[in-house]
């Protein structure tokens, strides 16, 4: 297990995908993870806290939509948490970081910003241009 500095950052001066670097982007996901279900439990508390009580139909109606806005970013949470799961799983079978697509490196920044990042930059591009282009509208 390594144990790393709270100040440490990787780097492009170390080799990609080192130890630190795992246990770093590990860590980072670990905590976003445990974030996202600390959120749906207090989701899951907030709506059993029991029925409707607006006696006005206006009120009641913005009750009924912030419930409904509140599931639909549950609902996107627990997809990111499904692929928090994935990456989890790619760094323990030493294919974190490298591009699914090209089997090149996603680069540093990039995991920074997106940690569940799975295509490089470039091949992101790519596949956007792609959808873009062949997208039913």
């Amino acid at each position: 297990m390594i144990t790393l500095s709270p100040d440490y950052r990787p780097s492009e001066d170390e080799e990609f995908m080192n130890e630190r670097q795992l246990a770093y982007f590990k860590q980072k996901l670990l905590h976003w993870r445990m974030d996202l279900l600390k959120e749906a439990g207090e989701t899951l508390a907030s709506l059993s806290e029991g029925g409707i009580h607006e006696a006005d139909l206006t009120d009641r109606a913005t009750v009924e939509t912030d419930r409904a806005f509140e599931l639909r970013t549950r609902d996107r949470a627990r997809k990111l948490i499904i692929k928090i799961d994935m990456a989890l799983a790619r760094i323990e079978d030493g294919s974190y970081g490298y591009c699914e697509e090209t089997g090149e490196p996603i680069g540093l920044q990039r995991l920074e910003a997106r940690p569940i990042a799975i295509l490089s930059l470039e091949a992101q591009e790519r596949h956007e241009r792609h959808e873009k282009i062949y997208r039913d509208d």
